[in-house]
């Protein structure tokens, strides 16, 4: 390393030489000399390796510095001729600001499009041109960028209307006339086209060179040393630990420099990771490749010389240079664009190309760095992207080959540059033409697929990983050709036309490879083996169906085309059959009377393909001709009356039997790659082209042959030819030996033949066969959605097939059909059908699956009952057929049908063992419905012209021919309606047979000419009175009937209570009885109000026993001192959630002292409780269980649960909620009443002497020194007062098993609240206790205060449970500790309000939140007042310290809260002159103590009104402390919101409401400690501005505002760099929403080490803002994200909505996102609750996915 030390001090002896350099002489110079190009190279040889790559560390500051200054400078003044700053910006000014806004997009931006104007969903703006465009009030889409793309602001091509934004508008002149080189002098003109075209050859041959160790000619360098890098190179094969890890072998560094290095690689695509000579490199090279080459090709790495990454390193600046320069003006950039287009001399690749074609030899970033050259230069001029567009094209099949090889992503490849070029119609439209666009993609695509069978399929069985890896990437290609075909011409040219037609040709022969390909045979005997390969094939299908789609759209656009296309179709189509006769041998149909011609051919037997590319694009084209009418203006022009349809409808149909065997259950063996070919073959994103089209294609072939004939093929493929064809098949075909499955499968087979045959006549929503518009068939589809059940958009919009540009087409008609209603806090908005939409629901709707259609029946048939209508669920009316497809009604009139109707029906009749089905029937029900509607629709239409001749009523009423005398339809239908087994379906056959009598009056009307109308409407009335009657008759017997049974029900209780009088009446009792505890001798019974605290509060009467249930044994039991214990779970939890400042550094935990809590707050120990009770023994053994559990659990299976055993954690039992200790539940304390209380004065004179016992026997114990000889001296003589046993120790009232718990939860709040080893001995665990307690109460009342409910009443009663046990807990925990420690705590307490000299250092009264300092007291006091039997009683020691700290409050507020006053007026009106006149006087006091250092205050209305606002939060927490502590209830003015509340509160703490009595009364007291209290020094540097001043009452904190408009909050973010790695867009930016930071999240770069451990940016935030608790909003994922320590974490909705009420996790979406308050509330209220933990425990429990998730890393 000798080496690179010296190379580092080098530029100080360069500094001279760079100092005296002159760029304006070099470029004088350079003006001068005749062969310019070599002396640039000179000088940039002997400069650039003395300006980069000077050793191991870069030094990019000092580089850029020095290469702007040499190299950069002279380039700059040769081409302006003068100064650059006043030249470039001469160049600004004359420039036209340009219409294309050309910003390139970085990763992470937010792009946006609109849906309505956008010509496609590749048109984007950036944020700025969104902002100011008309877009923002349409509906667009917000997406963030993966980077690489540009704003298509100001391109007309791009936008249908609003191209351009307020920033973009074109000026009035038109500059496509103007040349921009027209303002450039000659001169400048040539000098801009030198330097450019030897910067840019300088660039490129720099890049494009592969030599590791050599320059180009004229750049080398003048003394060469033996200095080299190790460069590894990124690729997409190896991860990031395989990196790492082979990295640290390598050239030993640590994990860290190893991280760093690997995600420099990742980022920029290259890095060095070794410098000194050749061989200490190329070790470290050899060991790279060994180490990576075993399961792979190893990473790429090379040793090249320093002054070859010096050249490269400015060659990436040059080109950066270059795209800075030519933003200056637009002649510059058209100058380099000329340059980089220009061929050599002798015809050769231009510099363009040249970079192009070597694009898979460069690293990312030097791709970067040219695609954006590119960008602006070529792609914002745009008479040079129309030729950069050319060579493009020309380049393209050697362009994709590159990339297919290349294992870079899609967006660092050149190939990516295709959506900016083929997207433009113009452009596109002009490749077709001239450079045969359409035909080479497709050729190229084709090209790559070559794995084929012998017939020239594709094949994609066991695809190696290298094909398969090879099949995704050719897959862009398809991409490409999307784009070519998004934007249909508008009017066609010859040329168009012949290259369309020839890209047409391609497209055939790739679909012809897909034809038949996959083929299954099914298994008989046993299972298959091996799943085969079926993704790849519909991976194909889908990336295709939008091409097909649009290849229609084109074809549709243009009747020469369409007719041609056709025609070369179906020649396709007769090759492929004529290749696939696979044996098939001719055989005659023949039933009822007609026979066909047709093969022998079994789906069951023989190979079938659901994959038939070709006969679905004819059966599309077949539409098309329909739709545009060419069938019917150039038949002559048409191959139609050389069609063979059963040719056309074979393979359609085989793959239709194929589902129907496969539902049927015949196919089980064959595993479930076929369930899934079927499924996707049905599925939205591929029906269009496939299901759908096959049934086209069979109303195509029926429109065109004998209905009859069409029926018989199809009984023949369905095989149930045999069934229907005997003579008797009416009777039954006997097979009473007949396996079950058999006949079980028939029954299937056959209600789906008929399924088809009503889909085949009945499916008419299609433009071109039947005469309906798109809208109709969305508005269809989006009605028998909502039959189903009300949806959201966002299911709604999953349910129905896009178009290319992502566009269902729901929006247009939604309104039409359905209802919106909002969502409230949860869940989101849903769409309801409008009730007049649902007499449109078809049951056999044909995208249905089996589920959709059972749940849409139920869902009908009960609305139909809630209407009070018949349950029959008739065949909707359809649209009349198309002329092409007319002739298909004769389906439902033909001898065939009618015969499988009859047959079917027959087997109703006489039920023979399930040889029928009872859906069979509903689908022959439905058929005659459709039949009649048909015929209705037909008499209602007739005229003289066109005669009905639809006759299916006559039809259906002729009984059968002589010999078999079968029944007529209508016979069979007339006796089902009376068989008792047909219940479900009599309103259908009712319905039918109504219809019937209906068509039979009008067809003798008409016949009977108009003579008797109303004779007819007097029959349909009839007809209709005895319906209503009949439904009249069942509705009273229904009514009848319910009443009878709620009669009988009502008996049965009366019966139940009488038998069972006692049990009654004893809950009853118990009822009373505990509403009268619980009240504990409410109110009236006393005659003042209640009082909390001091001698004179209300007792308790009795002591209310408490009888409690434990969960787990569910043994009841009284809570007793000296019983056994009972515990509530309880979760305790460290948290900043009221902190004021969370600057405030981390304590050292082992020598940290917690006596006293600063009123900042910043942190403190919550705890709550779920409320749920256990016997301490029962959750013993429970907690021992699940210990257990863990344990047992395998090592290596350790998942992670969502609670933390080793740390104590358990779920509770009962509720699952999260719990790590427990609290022991206590019964209230006893309390003596005595007479005589001494006042303040005399208090606080006896605790003193008992004080100074207390020091003089602690000091006693201590080992004694020498200098404490004398003090003990003169202090021992202190006799200790009367009544002070100094050697009464007192006993402990508890049993054992309470005690061990209050050692259990007083260690595991200290544990838990210091993050320190539990310890039982530490003097902190019952300081920490008080603190908890107090913080609790604290948070408690903000939460209460902040949602303005009353103090008591309104918590729910795990809370309130939570809160006494607490009290009496913190009470109680000295009892375990040791006496001398907490009165030691005491008395260092007591000091910081009472001065006690032999106390050092205690804290000022700024310093100290008083609530905390008055919990610790109270609970503390108990240890000192044991050894007092003086008579003295607990209560009135209570009421002095709580007077003493309240008045210390008091100053606190008046030295800390009094803003300057504002002028204010008075409100009072003189009601309270006495606070404001003792407020004012108690000012003037401290004013005279502090030195003036208060600002003066002259009205005391002010000073009263903030003492009142500020020590407001401290009564109430003190209320509900005592409350709890002495188990007083609450007055009745305090649990409602009302006037009052002050006198209520000070009443109820026996304070006067004038708090300023306690000062005067006790004037010649306080006067003292006053002045003690400001003489402190703490308290001076605080009012002089040093030290932190918190002022009351507390602001409660919120979480921080968020934006309205999410895009706001997504542009934020856009311009967030992660902080660690210079400069670099943050892949996952994390807004914290408790302080507002913004974070990168997600990424090696941002961990940082916590306790020993890597932890993501968000986990170790939350350590440093949260404790531990954070909450999170991932602004590109729109999703909260709540962490709890390093293992717990789960997502949550975010507070954002679209305008249909859903959220957007994942932006997938991508609407318009607006903040809902509500929901952000519902989060900041789960923070201020404490209950982000609980949230995250519930989310594991109920999904385990979360929990394997590493939370730490985020």
């Amino acid at each position: 390393m000798a080496a690179a030390e010296t190379d580092r001090e080098a530029p100080s002896v360069l500094c001279s030489e760079f100092l005296n350099f002159s760029a304006k002489d070099t470029a004088a110079k350079w003006l001068q000399v005749s062969d310019l190009p070599k002396e640039v190279y000179q000088h940039l040889a002997r400069y650039v390796p003395r300006i980069y790559c000077l050793g191991p560390n870069l030094n990019p500051q000092s580089e850029d510095l020095l290469a702007q200054l040499l190299l950069q400078a002279p380039l700059e003044w040769y081409l302006c001729g003068e100064d650059p700053s006043t030249g470039l910006s001469k160049l600004e000014q004359s420039n036209q600001p340009s219409q294309l806004c050309g910003h390139v997009f970085k990763v992470g931006e937010p792009t946006y499009t609109c849906r309505e104007c956008a010509v496609d969903p590749t048109c984007v703006l950036c944020m700025q041109c969104f902002l100011g465009s008309v877009h923002k009030q349409h509906r667009y889409r917000m997406t963030t960028s993966g980077g690489g793309g540009f704003c298509d602001c100001g391109d007309a091509e791009a936008w249908k209307k609003g191209p351009y934004c307020q920033k973009h508008e074109p000026s009035i002149s038109d500059p496509s006339q103007e040349d921009p080189l027209a303002n450039l002098s000659e001169d400048m003109i040539a000098r801009t086209y030198n330097v450019f075209s030897i910067v840019l050859k300088y660039a490129v041959d720099m890049l494009t060179s592969d030599k590791e160790d050599e320059l180009p000619q004229g750049l080398e360098p003048p003394e060469r040393g033996d200095t080299y890098y190790c460069m590894l190179f990124n690729d997409e094969v190896h991860t990031y630990e395989q990196v790492i890890y082979t990295l640290q072998k390598a050239v030993n560094c640590t994990q860290k420099e190893a991280v760093s290095f690997a995600t420099t690689v990742d980022r920029d695509g290259r890095k060095s990771v070794r410098y000194g000579d050749f061989q200490f490199c190329e070790q470290a090279k050899s060991v790279i490749v060994r180490n990576t080459s075993r399961q792979s090709k190893p990473l790429r790495v090379q040793v090249m010389h320093s002054s070859v990454v010096a050249h490269q390193c400015f060659a990436l600046k040059a080109l950066n240079w270059l795209g800075h320069i030519i933003r200056h003006s637009d002649a510059l950039r058209r100058i380099l664009c000329q340059v980089g287009l220009q061929r050599g001399p002798e015809g050769e690749n231009s510099l363009v190309d040249t970079l192009m074609l070597c694009d898979t030899k460069m690293w990312k970033g030097a791709r970067n760095v040219y695609h954006q050259l590119l960008m602006s230069s070529l792609l914002m001029d745009l008479k040079y992207k129309k030729l950069f567009a050319i060579q493009f094209a020309k380049n393209y099949e050697r362009l994709q080959s590159d990339y297919v090889k290349d294992d870079h992503d899609r967006e660092f490849s050149v190939t990516d540059l295709s959506v900016q070029i083929f997207t433009v119609p113009s452009l596109a439209r002009m490749l077709i033409t001239e450079e045969n666009l359409m035909t080479a993609i497709i050729r190229t695509f084709v090209d790559h697929l070559r794995h084929r069978d012998l017939q020239g399929r594709f094949q994609f069985e066991r695809y190696t990983a290298q094909q398969a890896f090879k099949f995704r990437r050719v897959q862009s290609l398809i991409g490409d050709l999307k784009y070519v075909l998004i934007s249909r011409p508008t009017e066609w040219t010859d040329k168009l036309r012949e290259k369309f037609l020839e890209g047409f040709d391609a497209f055939l022969e790739l679909l012809k490879c897909m034809q038949g390909m996959d083929p299954v045979v099914r298994q008989v005997g046993q299972h298959i083996e091996m799943e085969p390969e079926w993704e790849a094939a519909f991976t194909l299908q889908m990336k295709l169906t939008h091409i097909i789609s649009m290849m229609q759209e084109w074809c549709g656009s243009d009747e020469r085309v369409l007719i041609e296309a056709y025609k070369k179709c179906l020649i396709v189509l007769t090759h492929c059959h004529s290749g696939f006769t696979d044996g098939e041998q001719p055989i005659t149909l023949s039933m009822c009377g007609h026979s066909v011609d047709t093969i022998r051919y079994c789906v069951s037997q023989e190979k079938v393909s659901i994959h038939l590319p070709v006969s679905r694009l004819l059966a599309g084209l077949h539409v098309l001709l329909s739709k545009t009418e060419v069938a019917y203006r150039f038949p002559e022009q048409l191959p139609l009356s050389e069609l063979s349809p059963p040719m056309l409808i074979e393979h359609p149909l085989r793959c239709l039997v194929l589902c129907a065997q496969v539902h049927a259950g015949m196919w089980r063996r064959n595993g479930f790659s076929l369930v899934n070919q079927i499924y996707y073959y049905h599925n939205v994103k591929c029906r269009v082209e496939m299901f759908d089209k096959d049934l086209v294609m069979l109303q195509a072939g029926a429109s065109m042959m004998d209905p009859n004939h069409f029926l018989m093929i199809v009984l023949s493929r369905f095989e149930l030819y045999h069934i229907f064809s005997s003579a008797d098949c009416r009777k039954r075909y006997n097979r009473e030996n007949a396996n079950k499955d058999v006949v079980q499968q028939n029954n299937t087979l056959i209600e789906e033949m008929l399924h088809l045959i009503m889909m085949v006549v009945g499916e008419r929503f299609v433009e071109g066969i039947g005469q309906v518009s798109s809208c109709d068939e969305i508005k269809r589809e989006i009605i028998h959605q909502l039959c189903i059940r009300p949806m959201a958009h966002s299911e709604l919009v999953k349910t129905l097939p896009e178009n290319e540009n992502r566009e269902t087409g729901m929006e247009r008609v939604i309104e039409s059909v359905a209802l919106f209603k909002k969502p409230g806090v949860t869940g989101r908005g849903l769409y309801e059908l409008r009730p007049e939409c649902a007499k449109q629901f078809n049951l056999y709707f044909h995208h249905y699956s089996r589920a959709d259609q059972s749940k849409a029946e139920e869902a009908q048939r009960k609305l139909k009952r809630q209407n009070g209508e018949d349950s029959a669920l008739p065949p909707p009316l359809l649209p009349p057929l198309c002329p092409l497809f007319a002739s298909l009604v004769n389906i439902l009139q033909c001898d065939v049908l009618l015969g499988i109707l009859g047959a079917v029906l027959q087997w109703a009749v006489e039920p023979s063992g399930g040889h029928w089905s009872e859906s069979m029937l509903q689908r022959v029900l439905h058929l005659i419905g459709m039949a009649l509607m048909e015929e209705q629709q037909q008499l209602e239409n007739s005229n003289e012209e066109n005669e009905a001749t639809f006759n299916f009523t006559l039809k259906i009423s002729r009984p059968g021919e002589a010999p078999s005398s079968a029944p007529s339809i209508l016979a069979l239908l007339e006796t089902l309606q009376n068989a008792p087994h047909l219940e479900v379906h009599k309103d259908m056959i009712r319905w039918i047979l109504k219809t019937v009598a209906s068509i039979t009056t009008m067809r003798e009307r008409t016949a009977a000419a108009p003579a008797a109308e109303s004779g007819d409407q007097c029959q349909e009335e009839t007809v209709r009175d005895k319906d209503k009657a009949e439904r009249k008759r069942k509705a009273e017997m229904a009514r009848l009937r319910r009443e009878k049974i709620m009669a009988q029900m009502s008996e049965m209780q009366r019966h139940f209570i009488n038998e069972n009088k006692e049990l009654f009446q004893q809950s009853l009792e118990e009822l009373e009885a505990s509403t009268s505890t619980s009240l504990e001798h409410s109110p009236s019974s006393w005659d003042a109000a209640p009082v909390c605290v001091g001698p004179r509060r209300c007792r308790a009467g009795g002591e209310g026993r408490q009888v409690v249930t434990c969960i787990l044994c569910q043994e009841k039991q009284e809570i007793r001192a000296n019983g056994r214990a009972m515990v509530l779970a309880a979760f305790i939890q460290r948290s900043t959630v009221m902190s004021k400042n969370r600057k405030r550094p981390p304590y050292n935990p082992e020598s940290y002292d917690p006596l006293f809590m600063h009123p900042d707050l910043s942190f403190g120990t919550h705890t709550g409780s779920c409320g749920h009770i256990m016997h301490s023994h029962c959750w013993q053994r429970y907690f021992e269980a699940v210990q257990a559990k863990e344990q047992r659990r395998q090592q290596r299976l350790r998942v992670h649960t969502s609670y933390d055993v080793e740390n104590g954690e358990f779920l509770c039992p009962l509720c699952e909620c999260l719990s790590n200790t427990v609290i022991p539940l206590l019964p209230l304390g006893k309390t003596s009443c005595s007479s005589e209380q001494p006042g303040l004065a005399q208090w606080l004179k006896s605790t003193g002497q008992q004080v100074k016992t207390l020091h003089s026997a602690h000091r006693k114990l201590k080992p004694s020194n020498a200098e404490d000889e004398d003090e003990a001296d003169c202090s021992d003589d202190c006799p200790p007062p009367e009544g002070f046993r100094l050697d009464h120790t007192p006993t402990s009232p508890y049993s054992n098993t309470i005690k061990e718990m209050l050692t259990t939860f007083g260690t595991a709040t200290y544990k838990v609240g210091l993050k320190v080893h539990p310890n039982e001995q530490d003097p902190r665990v019952p300081v920490m206790c008080w603190a908890s307690c107090a913080y609790t109460i604290q948070s408690i009342e903000r939460l209460l205060a902040d949602e303005e409910r009353p103090l008591f009443g309104s918590l729910p009663c795990r809370q309130d449970e939570c809160l006494s046990s607490l009290a009496r807990f913190g009470s109680a925990c000295w009892t375990v500790c040791s006496l001398s420690v907490v009165q030691n705590h005491f008395i260092r307490l007591l000091a910081a309000l009472v001065p006690d000299p032999q106390v050092e250092n205690s804290p000022c009264i700024l310093d100290i939140d008083m609530f905390h300092l008055l919990v610790s007291l109270v609970l503390s006091h108990p240890t000192v007042h044991c050894q007092d039997f003086s008579g003295m009683s607990s209560d009135a020691a209570q009421l002095h310290l709580f007077h003493l700290v309240t008045m210390a409050h008091v100053v606190q507020i008046l030295l800390s809260s009094v803003p300057a006053e504002t002028m204010m007026e008075q409100e009072s009106g003189g009601a309270e002159e006495e606070e404001e006149e003792g407020v004012s006087l108690l000012y003037s006091a401290l004013r005279k103590h502090v030195n003036r250092a208060l600002p003066e205050v002259s009205s005391g209305w002010h000073l009263w009104r903030c003492v009142k606002t500020g020590i407001l939060p401290y009564l109430r927490s003190a209320a509900l402390f005592f409350h709890h502590l002495n188990g007083v209830p609450a007055p009745p003015e305090l649990t409602a919101l009302g006037p009052g509340q002050w006198d209520a509160l000070c009443g109820f703490l026996g304070l006067p409401s004038n708090l300023l009595q306690l000062y005067h009364s006790n004037q010649e007291l306080l006067e003292p400690l006053l002045q003690g209290w400001c003489s402190h020094p703490g308290v001076r540097e605080c009012l002089q501005g040093n030290g932190t001043l918190i002022s009351f009452p507390r602001e409660s904190n919120q979480l921080i505002e968020l934006p309205e408009d999410y895009s706001d909050l997504i542009n934020q973010t856009s311009s967030f760099t992660c902080p660690k790695s210079g400069g670099d867009k943050s892949r996952a930016p994390t807004l914290c929403l408790v302080c507002g930071t913004m974070l990168c999240s997600q990424s090696y770069c941002c961990q940082t080490e916590l306790e020993g451990e890597d932890v993501g940016a968000c986990t170790a935030h939350t350590f440093a803002c949260g404790a531990g608790v954070g909450i999170f909003l991932r602004v590109r994922e729109s999703q909260v994200l709540f962490l709890a320590g390093k293992t717990k974490g789960c997502f949550y909705a975010p507070p954002y909505l679209d305008d249909y009420g859903e959220t957007d996790q994942g932006l997938r979406r991508g609407n318009p996102l607006h903040l809902c308050r509500e929901r952000y509330r519902k989060i900041q209220k789960l923070w201020r609750q404490h209950s982000i933990t609980e949230e995250i425990g519930h989310a594991q429990e109920a999904n385990q996915t979360l929990v394997s998730i590493d939370w730490q890393h985020l």
